[in-house]
């Protein structure tokens, strides 16, 4: 796929806003849903975009920080899943999300490098708060995320220019098995990211709720009326039951804290 210099600088753009909001706007911006949207409308393919988005979310739901052990970055590696998806011949959705892994991780370095790089920065902050200077700590504050979201935006931008000149030649190369693996790996990681979200947030009384779910899921994807809108029913359903329980364990809570009403013995 040929790409013009409007589209490079678009893509910079969008990878420089998605590196900050990770770590200050906290608008989820960086979430790769939606830069994988995003790219996609860039690259002239929305539906791609969405699809490799939504795998690669379904793969980082799970991941957190934990210590000083890190998962791989989300912004690099949703942005170049989203370009390889969109511009390489041959590559399907799962099969980008696993040749994005090298560059998430990449990425991951670069942060972790740029976070220990900033560390003399903390005097300047450090100075400001001493003094009471508001406006030192945003003009800080404001160097230092620029920093970050350059950083991310060069590794990005030059892995894009870089995969057109290079990318297509190196997928054709693959063999097909190879290229079949790729797509069974990154097919595999959206169900293990799934699983290490259940894993932290299921206990014994989600776990109907879990399998009414999945029953509810199977019956609808077989009929053929609903199979569409599938995802948006199921999910309807999942916010009507939320919110009863919501409404009940609100009232149950506010009963017992008012006392009750023992009058007729109950």
């Amino acid at each position: 796929m040929d790409v013009n210099i409007v589209q490079i600088v678009l893509i910079f753009i969008v990878t420089f806003i998605a590196a900050i909001d990770q770590y200050d706007f906290l608008e989820s911006l960086y979430q790769p849903i939606v830069t994988g949207a995003v790219v996609g409308a860039i690259l002239g393919d929305l539906n791609t975009g969405l699809v490799v988005g939504g795998t690669y979310q379904l793969m980082t739901i799970g991941n957190m920080p934990i210590g000083g052990a890190q998962p791989p970055n989300a912004v690099i590696g949703g942005i170049m899943a989203a370009i390889f998806a969109c511009t390489l011949d041959g590559v399907d959705t799962n099969a980008a999300v696993a040749l994005a892994m090298p560059f998430a991780l990449l990425g991951q370095y670069g942060v972790t490098l740029f976070f220990t790089l900033r560390a003399p920065l903390l005097e300047f902050f450090r100075g400001c708060a001493e003094n009471a200077d508001t406006k030192g700590i945003t003009k800080w504050t404001i160097v230092s995320e620029c920093i970050l979201g350059l950083l991310f935006a060069l590794i990005v931008t030059l892995f894009f220019i870089g995969g057109q000149a290079f990318g297509q030649q190196v997928v054709d190369a693959i063999p097909e098995w190879v290229n079949n693996g790729l797509s069974a790996a990154g097919n595999m990681m959206k169900f293990v990211g799934f699983a290490i979200l259940l894993k932290v947030m299921m206990n014994r009384d989600m776990w109907g709720f879990f399998f009414m779910g999945f029953g509810l899921a199977l019956i609808a994807s077989n009929v053929e009326a609903i199979a569409g809108p599938a995802l948006l029913i199921l999910t309807l359903i999942g916010f009507g039951i939320a919110f009863w329980d919501f409404q009940q364990q609100t009232e149950l809570k506010g009963a017992i804290s008012d006392g009750g009403d023992f009058s007729d013995g109950i």
